[in-house]
């Protein structure tokens, strides 16, 4: 129903700011969060809303965001974790973490958790943005999330936005039962400043010609976020499924690991310093 609060990160660009776009063309009252002040404002003023600046590579930044989000909205409805990228050379944060998978996975992770008892209250649907290259390019180890023995970007991406369904699946387990409803999806490949910062093969596929024959428009790319944000969870769609063109998808074989999802959730919240929560 139009009108509901729906917050957006990586809004400042590309499928998130198309989708920022349509949302509040519906009547939506959209919530943009980006990296860059001047790109996520000048969005935010094009379609008359709210702003956050914030980088996912700094977990303080995160948790300032969170507080922000926490005063300014008692309710949020759709909680949108769209924030992430594909780096280039191994990079660690200050807050100790390989960043693409603290860019991709962390920091999304921990705003959540530190927005939970607003999402719960708010019965909110939580959308994490995954990728083919969850299936293509990830596994995950545990004892190596930060890729410190077989890194590569395309494999540290791949690895990240795995963890986005997993994340999925098991924040569907512990807080489904309590309101909360959940999904990852891809998008498809989209003509966006995706990858601009990388050493990937994939940055010549993003920042070539290339990019006119095989990448779709990022408003086309925003269809299964806007469809997930509109839509009702349990009629239109599954809670904790992954989804690729508004249909159930599969994606890795170590998504469906119960077990990996259960202890990747508590490793993330050692790591980022929150409660595991409901094992």
């Amino acid at each position: 129903m139009p009108g509901r609060t729906i917050i957006i990160t990586g809004a400042s660009d590309g499928i998130g700011a198309a989708a920022a776009r349509r949302l509040t063309a519906q009547g939506e009252t959209v919530v943009v969060v980006g990296r860059s002040r001047s790109k996520t404002t000048a969005v935010a003023a094009e379609i008359g809303a709210d702003s956050f600046v914030a980088d996912f590579a700094q977990l303080d930044s995160v948790r300032e965001l969170a507080a922000g989000l926490r005063a300014a909205y008692p309710r949020i409805d759709v909680l949108a974790n769209n924030a992430g990228g594909l780096m280039g050379a191994p990079e660690t944060t200050t807050d100790g973490f390989e960043k693409t998978f603290q860019v991709n996975h962390l920091g999304p992770f921990l705003l959540t958790n530190l927005l939970m008892d607003t999402l719960v209250a708010s019965r909110a649907s939580v959308l994490n943005t995954s990728s083919v290259a969850a299936k293509r390019f990830g596994h995950l180890d545990l004892d190596d999330l930060d890729n410190a023995r077989d890194y590569s970007p395309t494999k540290a991406y791949g690895d990240g936005k795995l963890a986005n369904v997993l994340f999925t699946r098991e924040l569907h387990r512990r807080f489904h039962d309590a309101g909360i409803s959940t999904a990852a999806f891809h998008p498809g490949n989209v003509a966006t400043s995706f990858a601009s910062d990388t050493t990937s093969v994939l940055r010549f596929v993003y920042h070539t010609p290339l990019k006119r024959l095989v990448l779709i428009s990022p408003d086309r790319g925003a269809e299964d976020l806007v469809w997930l944000a509109t839509s009702e969870p349990g009629t239109a769609w599954t809670s904790g499924a992954y989804y690729a063109r508004k249909k159930l998808a599969s994606t890795n074989k170590q998504a469906d690991d119960a077990d990996l999802a259960r202890e990747l959730w508590d490793r993330s919240a050692e790591m980022v310093g929150v409660p595991a929560a409901t094992a």
